[in-house]
């Protein structure tokens, strides 16, 4: 297929992507909330979730202006829950689910999980079932589908939070101002002490701001309509900042990361930005959402395995045969069912729907996996066949799945029969292994909710393992799910070692699998207590050439070592594959992935690697990106929680980075993660959830709230692990023959502080190419008034940095300048910055910060905007007393005269 051609399918494919959420007319359709296969049933909880989501469609369609609204949703439930309503799940899984009804170890407060740049569609929204249950969480966060509309802008509009997380006040005009989104949203100041008293906010030393412990407790009763990213639990609040009413000044995420409205954001920047702006308003309110329940059983799989000709290449059917064993021995859980097809210039069915009950059974599958290779690459009779084989059971295939491996372009016309396969509701994964394989199985696997994968057939690139490997479907048990703790390859005439970190929340079931390409070798894994295994403790099937130790009961946590010898020159592969301790503990996981499935070279790239336990993040880890082309052009990443390039958030537990060296083809995934020796941890705050309101002014006088429920205060010490995991592969055909040249990323993380006659700065430095390498200049401006740097950055006066030259991106920009002008008490100034390249391509401007000189701490009356409610009190207070004296002095007064 010739590049033109390649070019026009990937674009109709991209174009046709069904799954996920749409926008249908007026409405949003495929929305998919799941409950966690350890959430018990509770038939309250699917009454709970769809009176959210009817109420959450009335604040939608009157937030953006009466346009749209939750046209349908499917509601996931585990698969142990019982009733005759539930339908036969599709598509639909708790690991692809826009909605996540989950327990979480980060408490019950509503969050979104946003990975990407502004305007970038977010992961997933996580509620946990008691938000649902007990409506005290209404008191804490507000209306159950105001909330929802909160996080629904996360999720599908890409905005971030108005109020403070890390700076929760600044100064304006010489006043001290709680960070939100408008400053019309008026309220007061205190802290609540231990015993839940109000106290007058105190003043940080430093700062001149109040401390952390301070408070802002708005009026209950508002004359504004904003903002729902300020303050959804408001009863006024009903919409989101437009640009003529946004709070500029306000140091907070959306600011920082997007620089303009939430309006303008969702209409201009957010997947939907062109039907926003298209569709008309709706001429009479909308039905409320239509509801379907779909429950998905025990798992049910076909693995299709190319036989034909091309697979004799470089022992491609021999790989093949040791993952797909790989797959049948450790991957798929027991009591799954699976069929197994081979096609060539045929097709035939090697085991029909085969119930994994025992070791024996996963054995006897191993022995059917098809040994040689030759013929022709007809799919569609694979296709065809493993429908039928998934029909076997209870005559449809909705909800199964297929893995579809193939070597080659198709000898029929694969676009006859693609169709149908999608429309037969099975989830379609798809192996490319090797540069020919059909461009038509990107479609498959986007259209039914399955995964792309590419793997070359290079014997020392374990890739077509780990496709295998990750080619599980998530229940939210991760406790029963395998977990890949190393992934290595290497071609050797001598040792091949290693280290792998065993941690406490794995053990069970660990597994070391060695593949070696042609001759036996001595093989010695050591325990962290000094007990050595050797090839007698191993089980060795010499036909896959697979040697394999199952370490007995659960492996001892700790470093354990592996040294493989050979005497010949050859190829040898490591897995290790383990699964939880403990059923009650979730072990730590790695997802990772591109935010781009085909890319051109006009947009760049992000790789992203989420590492958590239980929804907690995992902070400060060593996190490698290994992306390889089917051309062989191999490209490692460290990525980053910095906050900074293209990391959305700092220590949030999702590393991420740019990757700028894109070339045409196919590419695969693969990320390395390891611990750092005391540094990485659960991160102590997580930077993202609904705003907790801790009460409300009502007639002037402050009511709290119920406390917020504590998170649990278990050890931050995460210890020592390792994780392995790959991601969906992706395609790149360039525009142009030249690589693209990208310029300097965006510096969202610019902060100002006035010293004495001078002005620190600091921020992290951007690179040549986006995050990488080196820019070649900053240019610095400031100003007396944001909106002039915001509105017209070359008017603001500029900062002499000639003697600044930047550092490698990443890395830590401090500088101090001395500005020409006297900086007097109350003085606030503002300031940006832009850097370029060599090519003197030019960054977006940077994140406006902000610097106040604040000599001495405000008066009492400055930092609270209560006094005048307490200055009036005392005065109505001291004017009764004063009137009670007087009558009683009058009082007495008569009383004498009466008596004499």
């Amino acid at each position: 297929m010739d590049l033109r051609k390649v070019i026009v399918l990937l674009w109709m494919l991209l174009s046709s992507i069904s799954t996920g959420i749409r926008l249908e007319e007026n409405g949003y359709v495929d929305i998919v909330i799941a409950i966690g296969s350890k959430v018990p049933q509770d038939d309250r909880l699917i009454d709970k979730i769809k009176e959210m989501v009817t109420e959450g469609s009335v604040y939608l369609y009157e937030a953006l202006d009466k346009k749209v609204y939750f046209k349908e949703a499917t509601i996931l439930v585990p698969s142990y829950w019982s009733s005759t309503d539930f339908l036969k799940a599709r598509t639909e899984s708790f690991e692809k689910a826009n909605i996540r009804i989950d327990n979480s170890a980060r408490g019950d407060g509503p969050y979104t999980k946003q990975y990407d740049k502004c305007g970038a569609e977010g992961q997933y929204i996580l509620f946990t079932p008691e938000y649902f249950l007990n409506d005290i969480a209404i008191q804490h966060y507000g209306p159950r589908g105001k909330v929802l509309l909160h996080e629904w802008a996360h999720l599908r509009w890409g905005v971030y939070d108005e109020y403070g997380q890390e700076k929760l006040f600044y100064y304006s005009n010489h006043h001290i101002e709680a960070t939100r989104c408008n400053k019309s949203i008026e309220g007061q100041y205190y802290e609540v002490t231990a015993g839940r008293f109000l106290q007058p906010c105190r003043i940080d030393q430093k700062t001149s701001l109040p401390t952390e412990k301070c408070m802002f407790f708005p009026n209950i009763n508002q004359t504004t309509d904003i903002s729902l990213m300020f303050l959804p639990g408001l009863s006024s609040v009903s919409t989101f900042c437009r640009e003529n009413e946004h709070n500029y000044e306000a140091p907070n995420m959306q600011n920082e990361k997007c620089g303009k409205a939430t309006w303008t954001v969702i209409f201009e920047d957010s997947v939907d930005k062109d039907a926003l702006r298209s569709l008309k308003p709706l001429q009479s309110p909308p039905p409320p959402p239509s509801f379907k329940v779909v429950q998905r059983m025990q798992r049910v799989v076909c693995l299709i395995l190319d036989v034909s000709g091309s697979m004799k290449d470089s022992s491609r059917i021999l790989q093949q045969q040791q993952a797909a064993a790989h797959f049948l021995k450790k991957i798929i859980e027991d009591q799954a069912r699976v069929g197994i097809v081979m096609f060539s210039t045929d097709a035939s069915t090697l085991s029909p729907l085969t119930t994994i009950d025992s070791d024996t059974t996963r054995e006897s599958l191993i022995k059917l996996l098809p040994k040689v290779a030759d013929g022709w690459t007809y799919m569609c009779k694979a296709l065809d066949l493993s429908l039928q084989v998934l029909r076997a059971d209870d005559g449809d295939a909705l909800g199964d799945e297929i893995i579809f491996l193939t070597d080659g372009q198709a000898t029929d016309d694969i676009t006859l029969c693609v169709p149908s396969a999608i429309q037969s509701g099975a989830i379609i994964s798809t192996l490319a292994f090797s540069t020919s394989a059909a461009h038509a199985l990107i479609e498959m696997a986007n259209k039914t909710g399955g995964k792309y994968l590419y793997a070359s057939d290079d014997l020392t690139s374990n890739q077509l393992m780990d496709a295998f490997a990750s080619l599980t479907l998530s229940t939210g048990d991760y406790a029963n799910e395998p977990v890949q703790l190393e992934s290595a390859g290497a071609r050797t005439s001598d040792w091949f070692n290693g280290t792998v970190s065993v941690d406490q929340t794995v053990g069970n079931k660990t597994s070391f699998v060695i593949i070696y390409e042609t001759r036996f070798p001595s093989i010695y894994i050591q325990s962290p207590s000094g007990s050595v295994y050797t090839e007698i403790n191993m089980s060795h099937d010499r036909s896959l050439k697979t040697v394999t130790l199952n370490v007995p009961g659960t492996a001892e946590p700790g470093d354990w070592k592996y040294s493989v010898q050979t005497t010949a020159n050859q190829a040898l592969t490591i897995t290790v594959t383990s699964q939880a301790s403990r059923e009650e503990v979730p072990p730590i996981t790695v997802k990772s992935h591109v935010n781009q499935m085909f890319n051109d070279g006009s947009k760049p790239m992000i790789v992203f690697a989420e590492v958590s336990q239980d929804y907690r993040s995992i902070i400060n880890a060593d996190v490698w990106a290994t992306l390889e082309s089917e051309t062989g052009s191999t490209h490692t990443l460290q990525l980053l929680d910095n906050g900074a390039g293209a990391d959305a958030s700092q220590g949030d537990g999702v590393y991420s980075r740019y990757f700028t060296q894109i070339v045409n083809g196919r590419n695969s995934l693969k990320v390395r993660v390891k611990s750092q020796d005391n540094q990485t941890r659960f991160a102590v705050r997580e930077n993202s959830g609904s705003p907790y309101v801790p009460g409300y002014v009502v007639s002037g006088v402050v009511q709290l709230n119920p406390s917020k429920p504590a998170v649990s205060e278990e050890t931050l010490e995460v210890g020592s692990f390792t994780r392995t995991t790959t991601g969906e592969s992706f395609e790149v055909v360039l525009k142009s023959t030249t690589p693209p040249n990208f310029p300097p990323n965006r510096i969202t993380d610019l902060s100002a502080e006035i010293q004495e006659d001078t002005v620190l700065l600091s921020w992290t430095a951007p690179g040549e190419d986006l995050d990488q390498g080196t820019a070649k200049s900053y240019k610095i401006r400031w100003s007396f008034d944001l909106d002039v740097l915001r509105n017209n950055f070359s008017n603001g006066h500029e900062v002499n940095t000639t003697a600044v030259s930047p550092q490698e991106a990443g890395s830590v920009e401090q500088h101090s300048f001395y500005l020409n002008i006297k900086i007097q008490n109350g003085t606030t100034l503002f300031f940006a910055v832009q850097s370029d390249d060599e090519q003197n391509a030019k960054s977006e401007i940077s994140n406006i910060a902000q610097a106040s000189k604040i000599l001495l701490a405000p008066k009492p009356q400055e930092i609270s905007n209560n006094n005048k409610t307490v200055l009036v009190i005392f005065l109505f207070v001291v004017t009764i007393v004063i009137c009670f004296v007087v009558a009683l002095f009058t009082w007495a007064v008569k009383r004498r005269k009466t008596i004499y």
